[in-house]
């Protein structure tokens, strides 16, 4: 499809999803403000903040909506851009990813005076990314990093451990498929990942090439760090899981999708994110009791596991006409209170640190002891050195990596093209947004 004729049908969506407002409550009264929030619909986190926010506003008199935005970040950044843009005041609270607080900065409310020293009990890494020019942009809702799921009683059944290289789960993954088809189970593939062509792939990408000390694509510095043999191995090797121990339809898979395929039983292994526990572990779930999460696998045995830092922030729009109650909602979403009810409903990782020692939080969620340090030292996306062409970079890169899975390329020559192209953004940009 052309460039125009994506943004033609953004253009589309953005109208019909701003006519979809109407998953609040309708106005309840005429004395209080109508806040409208951009929610993810991600597993079941539509529902807890439909939930949270309907709290908050019965509590408050106000009255609030729901905007179910695309479960694509790409497709989601592209609706805010376009409503930013214009300085819509549509939307008050806008859900935003970790990666976007550069880019957006400019259009999103200061927040340290209100929530300031709340951050300040977040992990550091978080509020580091959020304050921008001086000026907090966003508080941390959930943070997140890349983990590995597994049917934990299929590894007994077959006498294998969990993984600690990307090798032993290749060869893991394969015996087992292979088993569980002679046993009469063809659906069953040995792992799935997010290999579509989005911002998920770039956090897969960055895991693999990381796990085998091939560097984050670009550094601080804005050099390019990849062309290298460990991140031609590394790319090489996932491209060999294609049609073999993953479907050649995980070229189009989210993260639902690869859920979807894991939670019914047909995948040995996953890669997703945390959320993925909760819903694993549903009433209805067929792998319920059956799943254990341990961090991603090294790259080799002087490799290292490597998680890319995700998450989702809470910002308010420059051009809300109610920015006091805005802030309010942002305040009531991510206290303490709220954060450990979405952790225990839906597994979803705090980001004020003192609740990894809460007893109920680790009951919920006996694995979220063990990814503390992964937090801590998750591996973060170039967003930071390609500041507002961030977007440009990681397009580059899940571009890149894409081929290489979909064996159009070879590592070595895509991540030669990738250098080259990022040097074209470099060059066009002249960085001038980044050091500003």
């Amino acid at each position: 499809m052309a460039v125009s004729a994506c943004i033609h049908h953004l253009r589309l969506f953005g109208v019909a999803l701003l006519a979809m407002l109407a998953l609040g409550p309708a106005r309840a009264q005429d004395d209080g403000a109508h806040v409208a929030i951009a929610c993810g619909a991600l597993g079941i986190e539509l529902e807890l903040c439909r939930d949270a926010a309907q709290e908050w506003a019965a509590k408050t008199g106000n009255t609030v909506e729901i905007v179910n935005t695309p479960n694509s970040s790409s497709d989601r950044f592209q609706l805010y851009v376009q409503l930013l843009s214009s300085q819509s005041a549509d939307i008050d609270v806008l859900q935003i990813d970790v990666v976007w607080a550069g880019m957006l900065e400019s259009h999103l409310a200061d927040l340290e005076a209100p929530l300031g020293k709340r951050v300040d009990r977040m992990f550091p890494a978080l509020g580091a990314n959020n304050r921008v020019n001086g000026k907090l942009v966003a508080v941390p809702w959930y943070i997140d990093a890349g983990v590995l799921y597994y049917r934990k009683d299929l590894l007994a059944k077959y006498g294998y451990q969990p993984p600690e290289t990307w090798d032993q789960l290749t060869r893991t993954a394969a015996a087992i498929q292979q088993a569980e088809r002679r046993a009469g189970n063809q659906r069953m593939w040995g792992y799935v990942f997010q290999a579509k062509a989005y911002e998920g792939l770039t956090c897969n990408a960055l895991e693999w090439v990381s796990s085998y000390g091939g560097g984050s694509f670009l550094d601080l510095d804005r050099q390019f760090t990849a062309d290298n043999p460990q991140a031609r191995a590394a790319l090489n090797r996932a491209a060999g899981w294609i049609g073999t121990i993953a479907p050649r339809g995980v070229l189009n898979y989210d993260e639902e999708a690869s859920r979807g395929v894991f939670q019914t039983g047909n995948a040995v292994f996953m890669r997703n994110w945390p959320y993925a526990w909760a819903l694993a572990q549903g009433e209805e779930s067929p792998v319920r009791g059956k799943v254990g999460v341990v961090a991603l696998p090294k790259g080799g045995p002087n490799g290292e596991s490597a998680a890319a830092l995700g998450g989702w922030h809470l910002a308010v729009s420059r051009y809300s006409r109610h920015r006091a109650e805005a802030i309010d909602l942002v305040k009531y979403l991510t206290s303490a209170q709220e954060q450990k009810r979405r952790a225990i409903k839906g597994a979803y990782n705090p980001t004020l640190t003192a609740l990894y020692d809460d007893p109920e939080v680790i009951e919920a969620n006996p694995f979220f002891a063990t990814l503390y340090p992964a937090f801590e030292n998750a591996v973060a996306r170039p967003a930071r050195p390609a500041g507002a062409r961030y977007n440009q970079v990681s397009d580059a890169i899940w571009r890149a990596s894409y081929d290489v899975l979909q064996g159009d390329s070879k590592a070595g020559p895509a991540l030669t093209r990738l250098e080259d192209e990022i040097a074209r953004i470099a060059y066009r940009a002249r960085w001038n947004e980044a050091a500003r």
